[in-house]
């Protein structure tokens, strides 16, 4: 009897902790944020699977003018922005940014480092006491500036490894981007 009775407790704990175990995570997916820059779908689809593999809430960052459609075109503008440090309005803001304590922030590698508008999204938040990790795709010109750089625009957030990719890859980068995520302790 003393051991059916000691076998029904255990079982009981066991369930008791995997429920905790479960509600832990999905508050853990409630304070993280995935916000991005897309100009050709790329960033937004790798964006995607970390919202995906980590239950966080998607934010796009969006210019109240958009750039240009056509490539050579938008390359130009942006070169233009960047060499006047300029910074574009946003469309809009997070909602309650207090509530989240990690966020990804992904873009395009534009002439080395990330879209001005990337700038202007993260110099409008106080990030101090939060995680702030980037991702990022390429064309080809690999991670140059672009996450040296972000350092310098999230202040005293604490920071993890970011991610990267060839934007010609997205489509089959996610098991990279789960890897990722395990590696940085957020998955």
């Amino acid at each position: 009897m003393k051991v059916k009775l000691v076998g029904w407790v255990i079982v009981l704990w066991a369930l008791c902790v995997g429920k905790i175990s479960a509600q832990n995570a999905a508050q853990a997916a409630d304070n993280v944020l995935v916000a991005y820059f897309s100009w050709s779908g790329n960033t937004r689809t790798v964006a995607g699977y970390v919202k995906e593999l980590t239950g966080g809430d998607l934010f796009e960052i969006a210019t109240v003018k958009p750039y240009p459609t056509e490539y050579r075109q938008c390359t130009e503008y942006a070169k233009k922005e960047q060499q006047a440090d300029a910074r574009p309005v946003l469309k809009g803001k997070v909602a309650d940014m207090s509530s989240y304590d990690v966020i990804f922030v992904g873009f395009p590698n534009w002439w080395g480092t990330a879209p001005m508008a990337v700038w202007t999204f993260l110099d409008s938040y106080d990030w101090t006491g939060k995680t702030v990790i980037p991702f990022c795709t390429h064309g080809g010109g690999g991670e140059q500036k672009c996450f040296s750089d972000f350092r310098r625009h999230i202040g005293k957030a604490k920071t993890k490894k970011g991610f990267i990719c060839n934007g010609g890859t997205v489509g089959s980068v996610r098991p990279q981007v789960e890897a990722w995520l395990k590696e940085t302790g957020v998955r």
